[in-house]
Parts: structure tokens; sequence; C-alpha cells
């Protein structure tokens, strides 16, 4: 059994930051990459971040220069350091891990944090 959970979230004024964590536990046996997706009221899940086991980074557009994703691969955490935010960040964050177990290759997803930026 995996488990995804992600803190951090909160309430920020715009131009603030926050820092998100995702941390993946169970039978792990290799993560390939780990990533955040971010969900608005009335919009479909959309990608934020990601970030393989090498540190190959991906950044949606609107988050480029603001967001830095990073991962710990020994204690299976990823990061989303969130700065400048503006109040189009806010939404529902999930933590997602592409990742093996002795039985199979998947995606995994965390519960959420919810991030509101207010003006």
């Amino acid at each position: 059994q995996v488990q995804l959970v992600e803190s951090g979230g909160g309430l920020v004024q715009a131009g603030g930051s926050l820092r998100l964590s995702c941390v993946a536990s169970g039978s792990i046996w290799n993560i390939y990459s780990m990533g955040w997706y971010r969900q608005a009221p009335g919009k479909q899940r959309e990608l934020v971040a990601t970030i393989t086991s090498g540190g190959t980074t991906s950044y949606a557009e609107p988050v480029k220069g603001r967001f830095t994703v990073s991962i710990h691969t020994a204690t299976k955490m990823v990061y989303l350091q969130m700065n400048t935010l503006k109040p189009e960040d806010t939404a529902v964050y999930y933590c997602n891990a592409d990742l093996n177990t002795r039985l199979r290759r998947g995606d995994y997803w965390g519960q959420g944090t919810q991030v509101t930026v207010s003006s």
C-alpha cells in the first residue's frame, strides 16, 4: 500500500510564499518521478511541476520563475517552493508519484492540500 501525504498549504496574501511538502510511504521499490498538480474550482486538474529522480524538472508556463520543485529520494519527499503567489494560484494542490511497488508501476496521488491566495 502506497500513500502520499501533502502538507504546507494555507492562506497567504498575494506576493507571499508557501512551501508544500509531500512524503511517499509504503512498499516502494523505486521512484521515477514526483510532482505537483493543482485543481481550481470549476477547472480541470493541471500540471504545475514535475521532477525526476535524477533531478530533471518541468514547469507549467504560469509558474515558471516563481515556483521551484525539488526532490529528496532517500526520504521519498518532494517539495514545491512557491514565491510571488498570485490569486490565480488558488487551488487544491495534489502530489503525484510515478513509482514501482513489488506488484506494479503506476501513478499515485495524495489527498490534496488547499492553497488560497488573497488579493
